[in-house]
C-alpha cells in the first residue's frame, strides 16, 4: 500500500514540475549518452582493430618500431620509414618454414584512398575477422597490368562499379598535383565489405606500380623520359623494392625463430613483428588515455547529478507547505524522504532510457563516418555487461546524492511546515 502511494506521489510530483525537471533530464541524458558512447566506441574500435588482420603470423618491413610497421602496413596510417629490397623479399618467401607471403607496396593513392601494390595471393591469403576470406561483390582479381580491384567503401563513396576507368596519383595525400593520367586503370573487381582498411583501398599488381613510375626520378616525372602504357608493357617490371610483407608460417612453433632470424638479417635492417603482440602494445600505450577519457565523461555525469540535487533542494524550499500538508494527511517523515529519493531515481531512469535512444542514434550516424575516414567498421550490437554496469551506476549514484534532500525532508517537522512565514 505504501509503495503504491509512494509511486503515485512520485509520478504526480515529477509531472507537476516537468518544465524544470525536463532540463535536468536533458543534461543527464546527454552526459549518460556521452559516457555510454565513449565506452561503446572504445570497445568496438578495439574489436575492429583485432578483426583487421587474422591468420597472419608475421609482418616484415624495414627497420622501425613495431607499432609504426603495424599501422602503415595493415591500417594504412602513417608512412613507412624505408622499403625492403626485392631480393630480401624473395629470400623471405623462399624460406622453407614459410607457407605463404603477400608483398605490399604503398605510396600512391586515388582521390585520397590508398593504393596497394600486391599480388593475387592477397585475395587468397588475406583474412579478416574470424579467419574470413576476401569475397567479391563484382568481378574478379586483377590479371592484366592496368587492372584494379577496389574496396567496398571506395565503390560506395565514389560511385564506382565494374569497368570504371580510374587514374592513380603519386603520394598518399587527399589532394595530389602529380597524377599518372597517362596510364589509366580499369576496375575489374569490387570487394565485399570487410570492416577493415581494405574497404578503403585500391589494389593493383606490383608490376603496375613499377609501370606507372617508369621514367620517374626523385618522385617526379623526368623531362623527356615519358613512357607510354604500351611501352611499359614491354619493359622489365620486376619490383626493385616493396614496403612490407605479410607472412604465414607453416608450423606455428617456428614463428619466433623466423622473427629472430629476420630481425637479425645481415643484408639489410628488417623488423619482423607479431600482429597480436603489436596490438597489445598499442592498447597498453592507449590505456592511460582511455582511462582519462572515461573518467572525464564519468565526471560529466557526476556534475549532472549534482545539478539534479541542486534543483531538488531548490524545489524543496518551495515545497515546505506541500510537505506539511502531506504530513498532516498522515504521511510519515520516512515517506517524505523516500519521495525525494524516488523522484531522483525516476529522473535517472528516464535519462537512461533517453540516453539509449540518443546514444544508438548517434552511433548509427558516426559509424559510417569512421568507416569511410579511418576504415574502422563498428557494428550496432546489444550492450555488453560492462556497459550495463556503467548504466546501472547512474541510478545508484542518483539515489546516493538524493539522500541530501531526502534527509532534509525527513527532519522537517509538522510545526515548522505549518508555521506561517512573516
Amino acid at each position: 500500500m505504501m509503495a503504491a502511494t509512494l509511486f503515485r506521489l512520485t509520478v504526480a510530483s515529477v509531472w507537476h514540475r516537468r518544465g524544470t525537471l525536463s532540463l535536468v533530464v536533458l543534461t543527464l541524458t546527454l552526459s549518460v549518452s556521452l559516457l555510454l558512447g565513449v565506452q561503446y566506441v572504445r570497445s568496438e574500435v578495439k574489436q575492429s582493430f583485432v578483426n583487421t588482420v587474422s591468420g597472419t603470423d608475421l609482418i616484415v618491413g624495414a627497420r622501425s618500431g613495431p607499432l609504426n610497421l603495424l599501422l602503415y602496413s595493415v591500417f594504412h596510417i602513417g608512412n613507412p620509414t624505408n622499403n625492403i629490397s626485392w631480393p630480401t623479399y624473395q629470400a623471405i618467401a623462399s624460406d622453407p618454414a614459410v607457407e605463404w607471403t603477400v608483398p605490399l607496396s604503398l605510396g600512391d593513392s586515388h582521390r585520397g584512398y590508398r593504393v596497394i601494390g600486391t599480388t593475387t595471393d592477397f585475395f587468397q591469403y588475406f583474412q579478416h575477422g574470424r579467419s574470413q576470406m576476401l569475397a567479391f561483390d563484382q568481378g574478379e582479381p586483377f590479371s592484366d597490368l592496368f587492372e584494379a580491384v577496389i574496396g567496398a567503401s571506395v565503390a560506395d563513396a565514389l560511385g564506382y562499379a565494374y569497368g570504371q576507368e580510374i587514374v592513380l596519383a603519386h603520394g598518399t595525400g587527399s589532394v595530389s598535383f602529380v597524377k599518372h593520367d597517362d596510364k589509366p586503370f580499369e576496375v575489374v573487381g569490387v570487394l565485399a565489405p570487410t570492416g577493415t582498411p581494405v574497404d578503403n583501398a585500391v589494389l593493383v599488381s606490383l608490376e603496375a606500380i613499377e609501370a606507372i613510375h617508369l621514367g620517374w626520378q626523385g618522385g617526379v616525372p623526368a623531362p623527356g623520359r615519358r613512357v607510354t602504357a604500351a611501352q611499359a608493357r614491354e619493359q622489365n617490371l620486376e619490383p626493385k623494392a616493396i614496403t612490407a610483407a605479410l607472412v604465414g608460417v607453416e608450423r606455428k612453433v617456428a614463428t619466433f625463430q623466423l622473427q629472430r632470424k629476420w630481425n637479425q638479417w645481415s643484408p639489410e635492417p628488417l623488423s619482423a613483428i607479431l600482429p597480436g603482440v603489436a596490438l597489445s602494445e598499442l592498447w597498453r600505450l592507449l590505456s592511460g588515455f582511455e582511462a582519462a577519457l572515461l573518467a572525464i565523461t564519468a565526471f560529466v555525469v557526476v556534475i549532472s547529478l549534482v545539478g539534479m540535487v541542486a534543483v531538488l533542494l531548490t524545489a524543496q524550499a518551495q515545497r515546505s507547505r506541500e510537505m506539511a500538508i502531506l504530513r498532516a494527511c498522515g504521511a510519515s517523515p520516512l515517506l517524505l524522504a523516500l519521495l525525494f529519493s524516488c523522484e531522483a531515481l525516476l529522473i535517472a531512469l528516464c535519462s537512461i532510457a533517453l540516453a539509449l535512444v540518443v546514444g544508438f542514434s548517434g552511433l548509427a550516424f558516426v559509424m559510417p563516418v569512421l568507416g569511410d575516414t579511418l576504415g574502422l567498421h563498428l557494428e550496432l550490437r546489444p550492450l555488453a555487461p560492462t556497459e550495463w554496469y556503467l548504466l546501472a551506476l547512474v541510478p545508484l549514484a542518483a539515489l546516493v546524492v538524493s539522500w541530501i534532500p531526502a534527509w532534509r525532508a525527513y527532519r522537517k517537522s509538522l510545526a515548522e511546515g505549518l508555521t506561517p512565514r512573516e
